[in-house]
């Protein structure tokens, strides 16, 4: 077998993906009133929903190292040369954590964990990328390498109803969420060097919707991109903005649509709407 690629639930991979390019997804949980679930296996957005419509609280945590230890032995008694760990940021989540002493614990010489310094799809295409270099017969540092060099070139910029969401989960300052309520602007977001930080406030919606184009346009430049939109319980908003991306930016794969899950969704909150934009993807 070639070296096996394994990611984490905030990758938020399209349905049938991680199937289809031979990735394995490990949950982050999410907590309802303190009864965890996984995310994506127990609680998706529509419970996630329900959760936030009847005012429960909501918070997330990661997987432990006992969770990734299991999975890696598998992969390797299985046949997997090694093993290639690609999760969200550091910044973000204890996840690589878990993931980096589980490895040391099945032996670093077998498993490289890798910090995507990003999340979503930002994530996601990073984690296909290395899993499509593992099936071309490349070797472990070669799949770690495609994995960095994607999620460093990817961008992400969000559109959030409200900043309140993140401040709650500390993903955010104080400061930064009250100064994205006032005036009820729409907050748009990027992740920057592994973090989520305000970009700019934009007045309605609909000029938000506009400016994660314009800022995914110029993100693609004249390269060839491979494009994601997420969302989160605005499934129109979210085809709209996938049709303006095919219209503006016409070297690219497609744009694959993707509602976010528990946990990501759990610091967005409703309405959130957010662009991927991955360069140097090869056309298909």
């Amino acid at each position: 077998m070639p070296v096996t690629v394994v990611t984490d639930s905030t990758a938020h991979l399209p349905e049938g993906f991680a199937a289809r390019h031979a990735v394995r997804v490990v949950p982050l949980r999410v907590l309802v009133d303190g009864r965890a679930g996984r995310d994506g296996v127990d609680i998706g957005p529509a419970e996630l929903a329900a959760a936030f419509a009847s005012r429960r609280t909501v918070t997330t945590s990661r997987p432990n190292p006992d969770e990734f230890i299991p999975v890696y032995r598998e992969l390797l008694d299985s046949g997997a040369s090694a093993v290639v760990s690609v999760h969200l940021s550091r910044e973000l989540s204890g996840t690589w954590e878990s993931a980096r002493l589980a490895a040391e614990e099945v032996g670093p010489d077998l498993v490289r964990v890798v910090d995507s310094r990003t999340t979503v799809m930002g994530l996601g295409f990073a984690a296909l990328r290395a899993a499509a270099t593992a099936a071309g017969g490349g070797c472990a540092e070669e799949v770690e390498r495609a994995a960095v060099q994607a999620a460093a070139r990817s961008r992400a910029f969000f559109m959030l109803e409200t900043l309140e969401y993140l401040r709650r989960g500390g993903r955010i300052g104080s400061g930064a969420a009250l100064l994205g309520t006032a005036l009820a602007v729409k907050p748009v977001l990027h992740v920057d060097n592994g973090r989520i930080v305000p970009l700019e406030k934009v007045r309605t919606t609909g000029r938000a919707l506009t400016r994660l184009v314009d800022l995914a346009v110029a993100a693609a430049g004249n390269e060839f991109v491979q494009l994601a939109v997420h969302h989160l319980d605005a499934p129109d908003r979210a085809v709209e903005l996938a049709n303006r991306l095919d219209e503006r930016i016409p070297h690219s794969s497609g744009c694959v649509v993707s509602e976010v899950g528990a946990v990501i969704g759990a610091h967005t909150g409703p309405g959130m709407l957010g662009v991927v934009v991955c360069p140097d993807a090869s056309p298909a």
